[in-house]
């Protein structure tokens, strides 16, 4: 979650003040590498490739999107976990034979 943090106030605070545009190579490169790295950390996860799409359109990196991805996966990640924790484990049922 810090990494994705870090990497959105990146994109909206400090490179708009010296990059050349929406066109920016340091950008792209920073997405590149935040999604390689949250991949690696995370695993694959659907909600990554709207968020590198996303910041690949003008004017959007001003949206939080790895942020938002890694939030939507925590959440899912954790209401996977509770279900899990729900569930008692079962017990085989007495054969015939026992």
């Amino acid at each position: 979650m810090i990494l994705a943090m870090a990497a959105d106030a990146l994109q909206i605070v400090v490179f708009p003040l010296f990059a050349e545009g929406v066109f920016s190579p340091s950008d792209d490169v920073l997405d590149l590498v935040v999604a390689a790295i949250l991949t690696r950390l995370l695993g694959w996860h659907w909600e990554f490739l709207p968020s590198f799409l996303g910041k690949l359109v003008p004017g959007a990196d001003l949206v939080p999107f790895w942020t938002l991805a890694v939030a939507n996966v925590y959440r899912k990640w954790k209401r996977i976990n509770s279900t899990e924790e729900e569930v008692p484990p079962q017990r085989a049922l007495p054969g015939p034979r026992d």
